[in-house]
């Protein structure tokens, strides 16, 4: 199957500001676009790409003061089938995981295991280590939290989202990949598209979504917390040990986001 995706979204500066954007698609899904992948801007700005300590494309620019829209318009092929399950792959013991696995099991800015960890083994330290551990880990990061837009906040952490129990996409993601982390499963936290493809349509505008990754059986598998189920077209721009690394953009200065939309819909015949 064909999806369309893009964005645009708009800033007003102050004064000259250096920003870096994180919204292109991820290297591992760059032979699956059929068309070409750029970031736009309204103003004539120079800028250029580099790949990131995670693999995530980073663009950076300096915006002018006045108004400035990035925009990208992109077609990309999907298999068309929902997240592949491996209830089968099994759980490393830690002193066999690949050394580039291994920062995926410590605390973050978001992932604070170190409030979790009690918690985390009080409740699935009985449960099979493995797929089983881990989907009963999304099963209670999805109940816990209450999702909803007017619940958003920049600065919640995996214990305080499980503390108040509520929280937007990101929270779950959170959550779920602390308590992981908590019992030496490695977790990371993504980002990118997902459109309502084999659903039924949200009543909310469309948006970025937030997901996890764990690292089973030699491979990296994902889970969604937030759903709590298989679904399709999933695309990934970034990811890393939660939102920090993952920052849709991150500006070095005043800038204001006045304009927000994105696109994710099948091409259809």
């Amino acid at each position: 199957m064909l999806i369309r995706a893009g964005y645009q979204i708009s800033f007003h500066a102050d004064i000259e500001t250096s920003m870096i954007a994180m919204m292109s698609v991820h290297p591992s899904r760059a032979r699956d676009l059929r068309t070409p992948h750029r970031v736009m801007t309204s103003r004539s700005l120079p800028s250029y790409d580099y790949v990131d300590a995670f693999g995530n494309i980073c663009t950076r620019l300096t915006l002018p003061p006045g108004e400035v829209t990035l925009s990208c318009d992109f077609v990309i092929e999907d298999s068309g089938e929902p997240d592949i399950q491996s209830p089968h792959a099994e759980q490393h013991r830690v002193r066999d995981l690949p050394d580039d696995v291994i920062v995926f099991l410590l605390g973050s800015r978001y992932c604070d295991t170190d409030r979790l960890s009690n918690t985390a083994w009080e409740l699935f330290g009985h449960i099979e280590p493995g797929w089983g551990r881990v989907q009963a880990i999304v099963d209670y990061a999805h109940r816990r939290l209450t999702y909803g837009y007017e619940f958003a906040r920049s600065g919640r952490t995996a214990w305080e989202g499980h503390q108040e129990q509520v929280g937007v996409c990101r929270d779950f993601a959170h959550l779920a990949v602390a308590l992981c982390r908590c019992m030496n499963i490695p977790a990371r936290y993504c980002s990118g598209y997902l459109g309502d493809i084999g659903v039924e349509p949200s009543a909310t505008a469309m948006d970025f979504h937030a997901w996890f990754e764990v690292y089973l059986g030699g491979g990296w598998h994902a889970f969604d917390a937030r759903h709590n189920r298989p679904r399709i077209g999933r695309i990934l721009m970034a990811c890393g040990r939660d939102a920090t690394d993952t920052a849709l953009t991150t500006a070095f200065g005043p800038a204001w986001l006045t304009d927000f939309k994105v696109h994710t819909d099948e091409v259809l015949d």
